[in-house]
């Protein structure tokens, strides 16, 4: 059922629960690795590259556990073994098998990652920190070979913001011998939530969510529980939404203040956006205004949600333009808006958008976020979309053809 067929031109009206994090859970569950009993995960979502990673997790002798919304994983019995080709290849994150199995074992072989191709994303970051740590590096026939006989702490100065590389070295670095600091990190709220647990795990990590992270490595670290943060793409996405309908939605389960940059975007373009504790409440309105968005590192307005934004900015009156900081040429979801009759044109890292009515057509989605674009395209046109390449898509997204019918949209698969 790759195929999602959308009947568009209604405004989504009603109540979305948001999931738990995908950028979370694919860091938390490696991170599970790191200790020496069991550790149980909430709020997980039921998403395709959680499936993976869980059967990965036994491939390692991992015991799991998945009911309803809780992973329970048994590392106890898991071996460093090689892994090559096979699930490893099916999603980006499975870099963090890298740190994860360095830190617990001194030594890994993983190779190359897969997932979303929209642009290369070089893992040299990540590499640079295990070395600092100590680790010997190796790329062999399309793997990456870590070993280490001791990890020892260390000064690490990203050269680029990296979430992955933020991550991955504090994996490693739970566990080394000393100190470890790493600056210019990242600070999303998905690195938060990964301290957060090896924390409570026992590590002694300080500044995850600033620029300098400092971690006093142990020598073990034991089990824990620990709930999921919600995802604040996935809120945003449905924000983005109820205002390209012009719908009235409660996005619930989420924190305020991890979408605030795309509350201010909304605001300034016209939609009427009300903050609760726990939720927001989108508005849409007749008429929007044109504005500029720069997709930034965290707290800057996300670049996942760059494509979504794509879609609304065709409902302003006017040209906004699009510029993307962290990806150069994140733009693949742009020719499928051009075939919905999208008045779009690619310059470098901008998107210029001129504001236009949309038709319904046949599309496919390349990437995770694009495809996300155009399912929000379609829901503002009347007819018949068909979009294919959904499997991208439920990579992201938990129950995205419920929850888009729970909000009155007409949407099914095939």
């Amino acid at each position: 059922m790759d195929k999602l067929i959308i009947r568009g031109g209604r405004p989504l009206r009603g109540t979305v629960s948001i999931s738990g994090a995908k950028n979370s859970a694919i860091a938390l569950i490696p991170a599970a690795i790191l200790a020496e009993s069991t550790v149980r995960l909430d709020n997980l979502p039921h998403l395709s590259d959680v499936y993976v990673y869980r059967e990965l997790l036994e491939e390692l002798g991992a015991d799991v556990d998945w009911q309803g919304d809780s992973m329970t994983i048994d590392p106890t019995r898991m071996k460093s073994v090689p892994m090559y080709n096979g699930k490893v290849k099916m999603l980006r994150a499975s870099y963090y098998l890298m740190g994860a199995l360095l830190g617990r074992f001194g030594e890994a072989v993983i190779g190359l990652p897969g997932g979303c191709n929209f642009e290369p994303r070089p893992i040299d970051q990540h590499i640079k920190g295990f070395e600092a740590l100590g680790a010997e590096v190796r790329n062999e026939r399309g793997a990456i070979h870590l070993k280490a006989s001791k990890l020892k702490g260390a000064r690490i100065y990203l050269d680029v913001v990296s979430v992955g590389a933020t991550i991955n070295i504090m994996l490693a670095a739970a566990r080394a011998k000393g100190t470890t600091i790493i600056e210019n990190a990242a600070k999303e709220p998905e690195i938060v939530d990964v301290a957060t647990l090896l924390n409570s795990m026992g590590a002694k990590i300080k500044g995850a969510g600033t620029e300098t992270i400092r971690i006093e490595g142990v020598d073990s670290l034991g089990g824990c529980r620990h709930s999921i943060i919600p995802d604040r793409i996935q809120a945003g996405t449905y924000m983005i939404a109820a205002a390209a309908t012009r719908g009235d939605v409660i996005i619930d389960n989420i924190i305020p203040k991890h979408v605030e940059a795309v509350t201010a975007k909304l605001q300034e373009m016209g939609v009427h956006v009300y903050e609760m504790d726990e939720a927001i409440r989108v508005v849409g309105q007749s008429g929007y205004e044109a504005v500029d968005v720069k997709a930034l590192v965290y707290p800057g307005f996300a670049t996942d949600l760059q494509a979504p934004m794509t879609s609304l900015l065709t409902q302003a009156r006017g040209v906004s333009v699009l510029t993307d900081y962290v990806y150069s040429n994140r733009f693949k979801h742009v020719p499928e808006l051009l075939r919905m009759g999208a008045k779009i044109r690619v310059e470098g890292r901008s998107a210029i958008i001129e504001g236009g009515p949309l038709n319904a057509a046949r599309v496919k989605a390349t990437d995770l976020r694009a495809g996300a674009a155009l399912v929000i395209a379609a829901l503002t046109v009347d007819g018949v979309t068909e979009i294919s390449g959904m499997r991208y898509v439920d990579r992201g997204y938990e129950c995205l053809d419920e929850n888009l019918r729970g909000l009155g949209a007409e949407v099914w698969r095939e």
